[in-house]
Protein backbone atom coordinates (compact mmCIF):
# COMPACT_ATOMS: atom_id res chain seq x y z
CA UNK A 1 0.00 0.00 0.00
CA UNK A 2 1.27 3.58 -0.83
CA UNK A 3 1.17 6.25 1.96
CA UNK A 4 -1.34 9.31 1.51
CA UNK A 5 1.35 11.65 0.48
CA UNK A 6 3.70 13.10 -2.52
CA UNK A 7 7.03 13.64 -1.04
CA UNK A 8 10.53 15.74 -2.89
CA UNK A 9 13.70 14.59 -2.21
CA UNK A 10 16.49 16.49 -1.50
CA UNK A 11 19.37 16.62 -4.07
CA UNK A 12 19.89 15.33 -7.80
CA UNK A 13 20.74 11.61 -6.33
CA UNK A 14 18.84 9.73 -3.28
CA UNK A 15 21.23 8.80 -0.67
CA UNK A 16 21.25 5.54 1.16
CA UNK A 17 19.23 7.29 3.76
CA UNK A 18 16.77 8.57 1.47
CA UNK A 19 16.06 5.31 -0.28
CA UNK A 20 15.18 3.76 2.95
CA UNK A 21 13.02 6.66 4.04
CA UNK A 22 11.11 6.17 1.13
CA UNK A 23 11.18 2.26 0.67
CA UNK A 24 9.64 2.36 4.14
CA UNK A 25 7.14 5.23 3.44
CA UNK A 26 6.06 4.38 0.17
CA UNK A 27 4.40 7.70 -0.89
CA UNK A 28 1.85 7.80 -3.59
CA UNK A 29 3.99 9.98 -6.06
CA UNK A 30 6.78 12.41 -6.18
CA UNK A 31 7.41 15.76 -7.20
CA UNK A 32 10.69 17.39 -8.34
CA UNK A 33 11.61 21.02 -8.06
CA UNK A 34 14.67 23.04 -10.06
CA UNK A 35 17.22 21.93 -7.35
CA UNK A 36 16.72 18.07 -8.31
CA UNK A 37 17.52 18.89 -12.02
CA UNK A 38 20.78 19.50 -13.45
CA UNK A 39 20.68 16.81 -16.70
CA UNK A 40 19.14 14.71 -18.98
CA UNK A 41 20.95 11.05 -17.47
CA UNK A 42 20.85 12.52 -14.02
CA UNK A 43 17.06 13.73 -13.85
CA UNK A 44 16.23 10.06 -15.76
CA UNK A 45 18.31 8.57 -12.86
CA UNK A 46 17.04 10.11 -10.26
CA UNK A 47 13.70 9.23 -11.36
CA UNK A 48 14.37 5.57 -11.84
CA UNK A 49 15.78 6.01 -8.22
CA UNK A 50 12.54 7.07 -6.63
CA UNK A 51 10.39 4.53 -8.42
CA UNK A 52 12.65 1.70 -7.56
CA UNK A 53 13.31 2.58 -3.98
CA UNK A 54 9.51 2.14 -3.23
CA UNK A 55 9.38 -0.67 -6.03
CA UNK A 56 6.35 0.92 -7.63
CA UNK A 57 7.44 1.42 -11.16
CA UNK A 58 3.80 3.42 -11.78
CA UNK A 59 4.62 6.16 -9.22
CA UNK A 60 3.27 8.97 -10.53
CA UNK A 61 6.43 11.65 -10.44
CA UNK A 62 5.25 15.20 -11.12
CA UNK A 63 6.65 18.47 -11.49
CA UNK A 64 5.71 22.37 -11.96
CA UNK A 65 6.10 22.93 -15.82
CA UNK A 66 3.24 25.70 -16.72
CA UNK A 67 5.75 28.19 -18.72
CA UNK A 68 6.40 31.55 -18.65
CA UNK A 69 7.50 32.20 -14.63
CA UNK A 70 7.07 28.48 -13.60
CA UNK A 71 9.02 25.84 -15.44
CA UNK A 72 11.18 23.54 -13.65
CA UNK A 73 12.84 22.19 -16.69
CA UNK A 74 14.96 24.69 -18.69
CA UNK A 75 17.07 25.01 -21.14
CA UNK A 76 19.18 23.17 -22.55
CA UNK A 77 16.94 20.10 -21.22
CA UNK A 78 13.74 21.91 -22.34
CA UNK A 79 12.50 25.18 -24.47
CA UNK A 80 11.83 28.26 -22.46
CA UNK A 81 7.93 27.88 -23.46
CA UNK A 82 5.42 31.30 -23.20
CA UNK A 83 3.44 32.35 -20.39
CA UNK A 84 -0.21 31.46 -20.16
CA UNK A 85 -0.82 34.85 -20.86
CA UNK A 86 0.53 35.27 -24.10
CA UNK A 87 -1.91 32.79 -25.45
CA UNK A 88 -4.54 34.51 -23.48
CA UNK A 89 -3.64 37.66 -25.64
CA UNK A 90 -4.08 35.54 -29.08
CA UNK A 91 -7.61 33.97 -27.93
CA UNK A 92 -8.97 37.86 -27.72
CA UNK A 93 -7.85 38.57 -31.50
CA UNK A 94 -8.38 34.74 -32.46
CA UNK A 95 -10.19 32.01 -30.43
CA UNK A 96 -9.69 29.22 -32.39
CA UNK A 97 -5.89 29.91 -33.37
CA UNK A 98 -5.07 30.33 -29.47
CA UNK A 99 -6.99 26.97 -28.63
CA UNK A 100 -4.42 25.34 -31.16
CA UNK A 101 -1.66 26.76 -29.96
CA UNK A 102 -2.45 25.85 -26.28
CA UNK A 103 -2.85 22.64 -27.52
CA UNK A 104 0.88 21.93 -29.12
CA UNK A 105 2.34 24.08 -26.62
CA UNK A 106 1.02 21.88 -23.95
CA UNK A 107 1.96 18.71 -26.17
CA UNK A 108 5.39 19.85 -26.76
CA UNK A 109 5.74 20.00 -22.65
CA UNK A 110 4.47 16.53 -22.69
CA UNK A 111 6.84 15.44 -25.02
CA UNK A 112 9.71 17.21 -22.91
CA UNK A 113 8.62 15.65 -19.42
CA UNK A 114 8.14 12.02 -20.43
CA UNK A 115 11.73 12.50 -22.20
CA UNK A 116 12.88 12.12 -18.85
CA UNK A 117 10.27 10.08 -17.38
CA UNK A 118 7.82 12.51 -15.80
CA UNK A 119 4.13 11.57 -15.94
CA UNK A 120 1.80 14.55 -14.35
CA UNK A 121 2.37 18.16 -14.37
CA UNK A 122 1.31 20.33 -12.15
CA UNK A 123 -0.81 22.24 -14.93
CA UNK A 124 -2.61 24.14 -16.30
CA UNK A 125 -4.19 26.93 -13.58
CA UNK A 126 -7.28 27.79 -14.14
CA UNK A 127 -7.42 30.65 -11.39
CA UNK A 128 -9.12 33.57 -12.46
CA UNK A 129 -7.37 37.26 -11.76
CA UNK A 130 -9.20 39.87 -10.45
CA UNK A 131 -7.98 43.59 -10.16
CA UNK A 132 -6.11 44.41 -7.50
CA UNK A 133 -4.60 40.64 -6.45
CA UNK A 134 -1.52 39.74 -6.06
CA UNK A 135 0.73 38.93 -8.97
CA UNK A 136 1.44 35.49 -7.45
CA UNK A 137 -0.73 34.01 -10.18
CA UNK A 138 -0.73 37.56 -13.08
CA UNK A 139 0.87 36.14 -16.54
CA UNK A 140 0.46 32.15 -15.26
CA UNK A 141 -3.30 32.53 -15.93
CA UNK A 142 -4.63 32.78 -19.27
CA UNK A 143 -7.06 35.48 -19.08
CA UNK A 144 -9.29 37.29 -16.53
CA UNK A 145 -12.19 36.22 -18.27
CA UNK A 146 -14.40 32.73 -17.76
CA UNK A 147 -14.68 31.74 -21.19
CA UNK A 148 -11.21 32.62 -22.33
CA UNK A 149 -9.88 30.41 -19.15
CA UNK A 150 -12.19 27.71 -19.93
CA UNK A 151 -11.67 27.18 -23.57
CA UNK A 152 -7.44 27.25 -23.44
CA UNK A 153 -7.72 25.17 -19.90
CA UNK A 154 -9.18 22.59 -21.71
CA UNK A 155 -6.69 22.57 -24.76
CA UNK A 156 -3.94 22.64 -22.74
CA UNK A 157 -5.38 19.46 -20.30
CA UNK A 158 -6.04 17.84 -24.15
CA UNK A 159 -2.62 18.62 -25.04
CA UNK A 160 -0.80 17.13 -21.98
CA UNK A 161 -3.12 13.80 -22.47
CA UNK A 162 -2.34 13.16 -25.84
CA UNK A 163 1.30 13.70 -24.52
CA UNK A 164 1.08 10.59 -21.73
CA UNK A 165 1.33 13.46 -19.09
CA UNK A 166 -1.81 13.51 -16.69
CA UNK A 167 -2.40 17.19 -15.88
CA UNK A 168 -3.06 18.94 -11.94
CA UNK A 169 -5.20 21.89 -12.24
CA UNK A 170 -4.88 24.70 -10.01
CA UNK A 171 -5.59 26.42 -7.74
CA UNK A 172 -9.13 24.53 -6.68
CA UNK A 173 -11.24 26.69 -6.26
CA UNK A 174 -9.95 29.78 -7.35
CA UNK A 175 -6.41 31.70 -6.20
CA UNK A 176 -6.87 34.44 -8.88
CA UNK A 177 -8.54 37.03 -6.42
CA UNK A 178 -6.43 36.67 -3.54
CA UNK A 179 -4.71 39.56 -2.51
CA UNK A 180 -1.62 38.02 -1.27
CA UNK A 181 1.00 35.56 -2.10
CA UNK A 182 -0.08 31.98 -0.01
CA UNK A 183 3.67 30.95 -0.02
CA UNK A 184 4.14 34.38 2.48
CA UNK A 185 0.77 34.44 3.99
CA UNK A 186 -2.88 33.41 3.91
CA UNK A 187 -4.85 35.20 1.59
CA UNK A 188 -8.75 36.01 2.53
CA UNK A 189 -11.47 36.37 0.02
CA UNK A 190 -14.36 37.97 1.31
CA UNK A 191 -16.71 37.97 -1.68
CA UNK A 192 -19.74 36.71 -1.48
CA UNK A 193 -20.32 33.28 -2.72
CA UNK A 194 -22.78 33.99 -5.19
CA UNK A 195 -20.26 36.00 -7.17
CA UNK A 196 -17.57 33.51 -7.00
CA UNK A 197 -19.84 30.88 -8.43
CA UNK A 198 -20.39 33.03 -10.92
CA UNK A 199 -16.64 34.03 -11.66
CA UNK A 200 -14.07 32.12 -9.89
CA UNK A 201 -15.45 28.59 -9.54
CA UNK A 202 -16.97 28.48 -13.08
CA UNK A 203 -13.55 27.14 -14.68
CA UNK A 204 -12.58 24.30 -12.06
CA UNK A 205 -16.55 23.65 -12.41
CA UNK A 206 -16.28 23.21 -16.29
CA UNK A 207 -13.29 21.18 -16.34
CA UNK A 208 -14.58 19.26 -13.31
CA UNK A 209 -13.20 15.99 -15.03
CA UNK A 210 -9.69 16.51 -14.88
CA UNK A 211 -7.87 13.71 -13.09
CA UNK A 212 -6.32 15.33 -10.64
CA UNK A 213 -6.83 19.28 -8.79
CA UNK A 214 -4.08 20.91 -6.48
CA UNK A 215 -5.99 22.77 -3.66
CA UNK A 216 -5.55 26.80 -3.10
CA UNK A 217 -4.34 28.06 0.59
CA UNK A 218 -6.95 30.52 0.16
CA UNK A 219 -9.70 31.44 2.79
CA UNK A 220 -13.10 32.25 1.27
CA UNK A 221 -14.87 34.37 4.51
CA UNK A 222 -18.36 33.49 2.84
CA UNK A 223 -17.47 29.52 2.90
CA UNK A 224 -16.04 28.98 5.94
CA UNK A 225 -13.83 31.83 7.60
CA UNK A 226 -12.32 30.13 10.08
CA UNK A 227 -9.75 27.63 7.73
CA UNK A 228 -8.14 27.96 3.97
CA UNK A 229 -9.68 26.09 1.21
CA UNK A 230 -7.14 23.14 1.76
CA UNK A 231 -7.80 22.07 5.20
CA UNK A 232 -11.86 23.01 5.35
CA UNK A 233 -14.16 20.55 4.97
CA UNK A 234 -17.20 22.81 4.02
CA UNK A 235 -15.06 24.20 0.92
CA UNK A 236 -13.82 20.83 0.12
CA UNK A 237 -17.36 19.18 0.61
CA UNK A 238 -19.80 21.90 -0.52
CA UNK A 239 -17.36 23.93 -3.17
CA UNK A 240 -15.23 21.62 -4.47
CA UNK A 241 -16.99 18.27 -4.74
CA UNK A 242 -20.53 20.02 -4.83
CA UNK A 243 -20.79 23.28 -6.59
CA UNK A 244 -17.99 22.23 -9.05
CA UNK A 245 -18.75 18.53 -9.36
CA UNK A 246 -14.87 17.61 -9.19
CA UNK A 247 -14.25 14.17 -8.12
CA UNK A 248 -10.90 13.61 -9.32
CA UNK A 249 -7.84 13.29 -6.93
CA UNK A 250 -7.40 16.08 -4.97
CA UNK A 251 -4.13 16.71 -3.59
CA UNK A 252 -2.96 19.72 -1.34
CA UNK A 253 -0.79 22.59 -2.54
CA UNK A 254 2.73 22.21 -0.98
CA UNK A 255 2.41 22.18 3.13
CA UNK A 256 5.56 23.92 3.78
CA UNK A 257 3.93 26.81 2.44
CA UNK A 258 3.12 29.63 4.98
CA UNK A 259 -0.69 30.13 4.46
CA UNK A 260 -1.04 27.53 6.73
CA UNK A 261 -0.47 27.42 10.17
CA UNK A 262 0.82 24.84 12.82
CA UNK A 263 3.42 21.85 12.47
CA UNK A 264 3.19 20.22 9.57
CA UNK A 265 2.35 16.90 11.17
CA UNK A 266 -0.91 19.15 12.11
CA UNK A 267 -0.95 20.59 8.58
CA UNK A 268 -1.67 16.85 7.25
CA UNK A 269 -3.69 15.47 9.28
CA UNK A 270 -5.93 19.01 8.65
CA UNK A 271 -5.76 18.18 5.14
CA UNK A 272 -6.57 14.65 5.32
CA UNK A 273 -9.23 14.98 7.37
CA UNK A 274 -10.95 17.66 5.46
CA UNK A 275 -10.94 15.68 2.18
CA UNK A 276 -7.99 16.43 0.16
CA UNK A 277 -7.08 12.63 -0.87
CA UNK A 278 -3.36 13.11 -0.61
CA UNK A 279 -0.48 15.79 0.83
CA UNK A 280 2.21 17.36 -0.57
CA UNK A 281 5.19 18.29 0.46
CA UNK A 282 8.60 18.86 -1.46
CA UNK A 283 9.62 22.35 -1.78
CA UNK A 284 11.83 22.88 1.99
CA UNK A 285 12.79 26.48 2.26
CA UNK A 286 11.42 29.63 0.80
CA UNK A 287 13.37 31.97 -1.68
CA UNK A 288 14.78 34.17 0.51
CA UNK A 289 14.75 31.41 3.76
CA UNK A 290 17.44 29.94 5.59
CA UNK A 291 17.97 26.01 4.58
CA UNK A 292 15.41 23.84 6.59
CA UNK A 293 15.94 20.10 7.52
CA UNK A 294 13.72 18.67 4.24
CA UNK A 295 14.57 15.41 5.30
CA UNK A 296 13.35 15.59 8.95
CA UNK A 297 10.32 17.57 7.38
CA UNK A 298 9.71 14.93 4.68
CA UNK A 299 9.91 12.27 7.72
CA UNK A 300 6.86 14.42 9.98
CA UNK A 301 4.16 14.96 6.74
CA UNK A 302 4.70 11.06 5.94
CA UNK A 303 4.48 9.59 9.87
CA UNK A 304 1.15 11.80 9.73
CA UNK A 305 0.07 10.37 6.76
CA UNK A 306 -2.02 7.15 6.53
CA UNK A 307 -2.25 4.45 4.08
CA UNK A 308 -4.16 5.37 0.86
CA UNK A 309 -7.55 3.49 1.42
CA UNK A 310 -11.07 3.74 -0.21
CA UNK A 311 -12.61 6.38 -2.40
CA UNK A 312 -9.62 8.15 -2.09
CA UNK A 313 -7.59 4.94 -3.36
CA UNK A 314 -9.90 4.50 -6.28
CA UNK A 315 -9.26 8.29 -7.09
CA UNK A 316 -5.35 7.72 -7.31
CA UNK A 317 -5.41 4.86 -9.63
CA UNK A 318 -7.54 6.68 -11.96
CA UNK A 319 -5.36 9.60 -11.53
CA UNK A 320 -2.39 6.93 -12.73
CA UNK A 321 -4.50 5.80 -15.28
CA UNK A 322 -4.71 9.16 -17.03
CA UNK A 323 -1.02 9.09 -17.71
CA UNK A 324 -0.94 6.79 -20.71
CA UNK A 325 1.04 5.81 -23.96
CA UNK A 326 1.75 8.95 -25.81
CA UNK A 327 -0.44 9.81 -29.27
CA UNK A 328 2.00 9.82 -32.54
CA UNK A 329 3.44 13.82 -32.91
CA UNK A 330 5.45 15.54 -34.54
CA UNK A 331 7.55 17.91 -32.43
CA UNK A 332 9.37 19.87 -35.63
CA UNK A 333 6.26 20.47 -37.33
CA UNK A 334 4.18 21.94 -33.75
CA UNK A 335 7.59 24.04 -33.04
CA UNK A 336 6.86 24.92 -36.89
CA UNK A 337 3.47 25.98 -36.31
CA UNK A 338 4.01 28.12 -33.07
CA UNK A 339 6.75 29.86 -34.85
CA UNK A 340 4.16 30.79 -37.02
CA UNK A 341 1.98 32.42 -34.48
CA UNK A 342 4.79 33.87 -32.94
CA UNK A 343 4.55 31.65 -29.66
CA UNK A 344 7.52 29.48 -30.25
CA UNK A 345 9.67 27.91 -27.24
CA UNK A 346 13.26 29.26 -26.97
CA UNK A 347 16.21 27.23 -26.53
CA UNK A 348 17.79 29.70 -24.55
Amino acid sequence: MNSACILGCEGTRLSRSEKAFFREVRPWGFILFARNIVSADQTRALIADLREAIDDPGALIMVDQEGGRVQRLKPPLARRRPSAAAFGALYYRDAGLAQEAVWLNHRLMAHDLTTFGFDADCAPCLDLPQPGAHAVIGDRAFGAETECVVDLGRAAMAGLKAGGVAPIIKHIPGHGRAEADSHQALPTVDAPTAVLEASDFVPFRALNDAPMAMTAHVLYSSVDPGACATVSPPVIDTVIRGFIGFQGLLMSDDLSMRALGGTLAERTRAALAAGCDVVLHGNGALVGEPVRDLGAELEEVAKASPELTGRAAKRAAAARAAARRPEPFEPKAAEARLAELGLEGVMA
